[in-house]
């Protein structure tokens, strides 16, 4: 069995590996094809980092320098080296060091990708952690109950305000409680206050708590209804009747039964929703004033500031892999089937 276990982790552990080459490739070629596609020319491409009053021989040494004139495949292979081993970029005025793991290197803020990402991860980090536990408690809990109170009140106003949660974007209500909760109340601190957990770990609890209700809102709503669709399917299944004829407790039945039944799409939904928020919650972020990764990305799309983009691009593209990579070893835990696939 252990022997089994780890060949199904390698073997996953393997797949993730090349399905982040993948996208990697496709994704340098998306953000370094689509302009030459859209009809920018390297000198084109080389004058968002020089001045206004650069001469063309100058755009074009610029251009050379970045080795916007070779091929794709020999820039994507370069760019890949640097996140390895880092890379050193030539634009003219001096020679600029980007240390592994380089993702590039802004000519906008004169600083290498990876360190800002750094700095912004644990805001992103931070919100989606304590998000993901309120809508995965709470999401879960509902959507229990109103399968086993089926056609009640309580199951008629849950999953009425699971249709409003789904129903309403995330900007509508995160405005709607900044201006109810934080300035008409004064009960949590408004956006653009983040405090690092290590510093002040109550600050830090008053600066996420909105946010955390705002997205946990949203998804539990989804939880909600994907646990009570799941729960009304298992709990007619033959073997909770057979469970039940044996004489075990309601609550074991429902619990170790039951909702261990309806885990496998949860999981699924789980994983793929936290490594999504793990790339950024782009929206949230930027109604709350959060600097994480979502609203770096923003910032990068409205300064046309390509290295940024990509490297927000690629380290979602990790969590996504990681959260995917962990749901697959969780199936494997509730469905030991699944190793043998």
């Amino acid at each position: 069995m252990p022997g089994t276990v780890i060949t199904y982790i390698v073997r996953r552990l393997i797949a993730a590996i090349g399905l982040l080459i993948i996208v990697s490739a496709i994704t340098f070629s998306i953000f370094y094809l689509v302009p030459r596609w859209a009809g920018a020319s390297p000198e084109t491409l080389a004058n968002r980092y020089v001045g206004r009053a650069a001469t063309e021989e100058t755009v074009k040494l610029t251009a050379e320098r970045l080795g916007l004139y070779d091929p794709i495949a020999v820039q994507y292979w370069n760019w890949a080296k640097g996140v390895v081993v880092g890379a050193e970029y030539d634009y003219g005025a001096g020679v600029e060091r980007c240390p592994a793991p380089c993702l590039g290197y802004s000519f906008i803020t004169k600083q290498p990708v990876w360190p800002e990402l750094l700095d912004r991860i644990p805001v992103t980090l931070s919100l989606a952690a304590g998000a993901s536990i309120l809508w995965l408690v709470f999401g879960v809990a509902i959507g229990v109950l109103s399968a086993l109170r089926r056609g009640s009140i309580f199951d008629r106003a849950a999953m009425t305000v699971a249709l409003a949660g789904v129903s309403l974007p995330i900007f509508f209500t995160g405005l709607i409680s900044l201006a109810f909760f934080s300035y008409r109340l004064g009960w949590t601190k408004p956006g653009g206050t983040f405090v690092p957990l290590t510093d002040n770990p109550v600050l830090w609890a008053q600066a996420l708590i909105l946010p955390w209700i705002t997205l946990a809102f949203l998804f539990s709503a989804q939880y909600a209804r994907l646990t009570r669709a799941g729960m009304l399917e298992t709990m007619n299944e033959d073997f909770i009747r057979t469970a039940r004829a044996k004489g075990l407790k309601e609550r074991n039945v429902v619990v170790q039964h039951g909702l261990r039944g309806a885990l496998t799409p949860i999981l699924t939904i789980f994983g793929l929703d936290v490594g999504l928020l793990l790339g950024g919650a782009v929206l949230t972020e930027k109604t709350f004033s959060l600097p994480g990764l979502g609203k770096y990305a923003v910032d990068g799309i409205v300064a046309n500031d390509l290295p940024k983009i990509l490297g927000v691009t690629l380290v979602a593209a990790v969590f996504i892999v990681l959260a995917n990579l962990i749901v697959d070893l969780l199936y494997a835990v509730v469905d030991p089937r699944v190793r043998a696939k």
